[in-house]
């Protein structure tokens, strides 16, 4: 169950995302207050006395730079350093996330954003800024320190093994391996739940009551890389006003997971293989070398052994890794799961979005069976949760699930109206196109309803 408590600010000069956002985060967040601009930032501060700000980095639609993101960002801290700021860009820059960095920002996120990523980042903020303030005295250490990507013991998503012979020898093997501290590579492609086996290893591992920190390796830049996985020291560069735990040590005495790992270039793997082969590590800027006991789980959906042919990954960093090596098998290539896990999905949707669905009619299977799902269980998951949203029945039908054509459209019931717009926004992260394709209304109609329910 979700933590309710601090408070927000959210500074976006999107009316839809600043919705999208009130919508989300009233559970995890006691208060919450929106801004426009930052023109009146600086009394809102004083005012209101959040925990995390959440801070657009462009105000201006013809300059798009994010310059004004980041002197607000180092305003914000010189005024409260105890208030955690996360940045919130559409531009994925490189210099502007080191610039971020260096100012002081806990984080940044991309839009599109992914909801579950933005709660995690966004309440790891709000726990570090209140344990600093002495606002919540019971705030775990490990979660105010090791930041967004930290997972223990089991996730809610624990592993669906199924009846197929491929992931029956992939459950026999987990069980022979998880009390070990081998190295395991997962393979496999998008949406196969590789990040799933990786917790379940390390649920089922001796390693099971300590940390398990996850990394997605191909999202850090190339500049922040050394930063973000062996720390670095007060004074490492400009505006570094504190030291820093990198993942490695975050994860001491449990497992680190790096997701992506054929991702990372060339001249930074050289770094990582040290790392992993010396099991210690030297924050940046610092000199003593600092051991960290791990059990390391790796997970790629790329060829590495093409790659290392190709020389774009190193050979002995692979041999390193792959001590253990799973594949995961696409969902085409395990058909009889489909149904079971369809099943699973929507009882577990059905009860988030509380609707009476007991399960999928023959109309539903038929579709299931007939599409090759090349996004795999993630795409599965995404299409029954679609499907629930839309639905009206008991049982899930074809025309809940289906791809082509309007998603839906709005119930005459005003209250299952605005809870159907309500939840559009919300999935489409305030995409209000996206909103109102996924309603079957146009977007002049979506806005009039937004309106008529004061969103």
């Amino acid at each position: 169950m979700a933590t309710k408590k601090g408070k927000i600010l959210i500074v976006d000069d999107n009316a839809g995302i600043r919705q999208a956002l009130k919508i989300l985060l009233p559970v995890h967040f006691a208060e919450i207050e929106t801004l426009p601009s930052p023109v009146t930032l600086v009394n809102t501060l004083e005012r209101f006395r959040p925990d995390v700000v959440l801070l657009d980095m462009n105000f201006n639609t013809s300059i798009n730079t994010g310059n004004e993101g980041l002197f607000w960002a180092g305003e914000i801290k010189k005024m409260m350093p105890e208030v955690e700021v996360v940045l919130f860009t559409a531009y994925a820059d490189i210099q502007l996330a080191v610039e971020g960095m260096k100012k002081g920002a806990f984080d940044f996120i991309v839009k599109p954003w992914d909801n579950e990523k933005l709660v995690t980042t966004l309440t790891a903020a709000r726990d570090k800024a209140r344990k600093a303030m002495g606002r919540d005295s019971s705030a775990s250490n490990l979660h105010s320190e090791a930041g967004p990507e930290l997972v223990e013991g089991r996730s809610e998503e624990s592993m669906f093994w199924g009846t197929s012979k491929p992931m029956a020898i992939i459950h026999k093997t987990v069980l022979k391996i998880a009390p070990t501290d081998a190295t395991v590579l997962i393979t496999g492609e998008n949406g196969t739940g590789k990040d799933v086996l990786a917790r379940e290893i390390h649920a089922h591992s001796l390693r099971s009551d300590k940390p398990m920190v996850a990394v997605d390796a191909g999202a850090i830049t190339e500049t922040l890389f050394e930063s973000e996985l062996f720390g670095h020291v007060k004074g490492a560069f400009t505006d570094a006003h504190t030291d820093h735990v990198g993942k490695f040590e975050q994860a001491d005495g449990g497992t680190l997971f790096l997701d992506e790992i054929g991702n990372i270039p060339l001249h930074l793997q050289a770094k990582l293989l040290r790392v992993i082969q010396s099991r210690s590590v030297v924050r940046v800027g610092g000199s003593q070398s600092i051991p960290v006991n791990i059990r390391l789980i790796c997970a790629t959906n790329m060829d590495l052994e093409a790659l290392v042919r190709e020389g774009r990954f190193r050979e002995d960093l692979y041999y390193r890794i792959n001590t253990v090596h799973i594949a995961l098998p696409p969902l085409r290539e395990r058909k009889e799961d489909i149904f079971p896990l369809a099943e699973r999905f929507v009882a577990k949707f059905a009860e988030k979005y509380h609707r009476p669905l007991t399960g999928l009619d023959e109309s539903a299977k038929l579709v299931l069976e007939k599409e090759r799902w090349s996004g795999n269980i993630r795409e599965l998951q995404n299409r029954i949760e679609k499907g629930v949203i839309l639905s009206e029945g008991k049982y899930l039908t074809a025309k809940d699930i289906q791809t082509d054509g309007p998603a839906g459209n709005l119930s005459h019931d005003t209250a299952e109206e605005e809870r159907l717009v309500r939840e559009a926004v919300l999935r489409c992260n305030g995409n209000i196109s996206a909103a109102a394709k996924s309603l079957g209304i146009s977007r002049p109609t979506l806005y009039a309803k937004m309106k008529k329910y004061g969103l």
